[in-house]
């Protein structure tokens, strides 16, 4: 591995931190810091390659596929949901939504679907 040096200025406060969490952790500044800048690159990597893909999306034909997947179709043996966790009571004719139980839903509703 091919090393080299750099001047890095980082404010007094920052280096400190720095210092203390190197140390904390048992590492040495240098490697600390060596992580940190592989950790916010590989950040920055994912993003644009989640952007790039979501770019390349075909929403439409996902939500179709989305719509059709299970229809007339039953879960499979241990697929099915315990009656605490179940988002809508089963039954014949339209869903209705059963009170929630335990932690608050974080499912947003669908666009143009009352409920």
């Amino acid at each position: 591995m091919r090393k080299s040096n750099f001047a890095l200025r980082l404010q007094p406060s920052l280096l400190d931190e720095a210092r203390r969490t190197a140390d904390e952790e048992g590492v040495a500044l240098n490697q600390f810091i060596n992580v940190a800048v592989a950790e916010k690159l590989s950040a920055i990597r994912t993003e644009s390659f989640f952007r790039e893909r979501a770019r390349r999306a075909n929403i439409p034909g996902a939500i179709e596929i989305l719509k059709r997947m299970g229809e007339g179709n039953p879960p499979g043996k241990g697929d099915e949901l315990p009656d605490s966790e179940r988002l809508y009571a089963v039954g014949s004719g339209r869903r209705k939504r059963t009170a929630p139980t335990g932690a608050r839903s974080t499912r947003l509703p669908l666009k143009g679907r009352s409920g």
